[in-house]
């Protein structure tokens, strides 16, 4: 007796990009590919000014003072924008099929993965859905998080290292884990002996022991 073994959660032969979905054409995505095989990832790790050429060249907003390793992967740059005084760290990896905005002075640390997409699992077709992630500024990043499509990492917030973080975070947190959870709030750090005044965001929070 044959079986019927049509598709009938997903049919990957039926699944491609929607129109437009890369924001540039076939060609352009090759180049970028081999510059950043090449040109960019084989670059000395001084070599900060370089890396931040050539990402504004294929289309990157990038600030002043933007610290990005050589072995770190972006995969469209002309959907990522990177705030001034930024850094990305050794083997993170910008998946930017969706929009990536990293805002001054964040971290996104090393080993580090941004999914800014996903796919539609309702649809047979397994439809590809971008889904924007944001970084506000001053938010840490650590080692080795992964970051879903969609989240956004408040102003000033902490993920911890190896932390699986599948909703947004507030502005000020500490969150870490698999998934993340609220560990605790972040201290305004201290300058000259004085504490930065935080923004309505933070303030008035009591500060949680971790």
């Amino acid at each position: 007796m044959l079986i019927d073994q049509r598709p009938i959660f997903q049919d990957l032969s039926r699944s491609k990009a929607p129109p437009g979905f890369r924001g540039r054409s076939g060609a352009t995505v090759i180049l970028w590919q081999t510059v950043q095989l090449t040109l960019f990832n084989l670059s000395p790790q001084p070599a900060y000014a370089w890396r931040r050429f050539l990402l504004r060249l294929f289309g990157a907003e990038v600030g002043e003072g933007v610290l990005v390793r050589p072995s770190a992967r972006i995969t469209y740059p002309w959907k990522v924008k990177l705030g001034h005084h930024c850094w990305i760290g050794d083997n993170a990896e910008l998946y930017s099929l969706g929009e990536i905005t990293i805002g001054d002075n964040a971290v996104v640390s090393q080993r580090s993965y941004l999914c800014a997409a996903t796919h539609d699992y309702r649809d047979i077709a397994f439809r590809l859905v971008d889904r924007p992630i944001i970084i506000e500024r001053e938010a840490w990043i650590a080692a080795d998080c992964f970051i879903a499509p969609g989240v956004t990492i408040g102003m000033g917030s902490i993920v911890g290292a190896r932390s699986t973080v599948l909703q947004s975070v507030e502005a000020g947190m500490i969150v870490a884990g698999y998934p993340a959870e609220f560990k605790g709030y972040r201290r305004p750090a201290l300058s000259d002996g004085l504490v930065h005044q935080s923004e309505d965001a933070i303030a008035g929070r009591s500060e949680e022991p971790l």
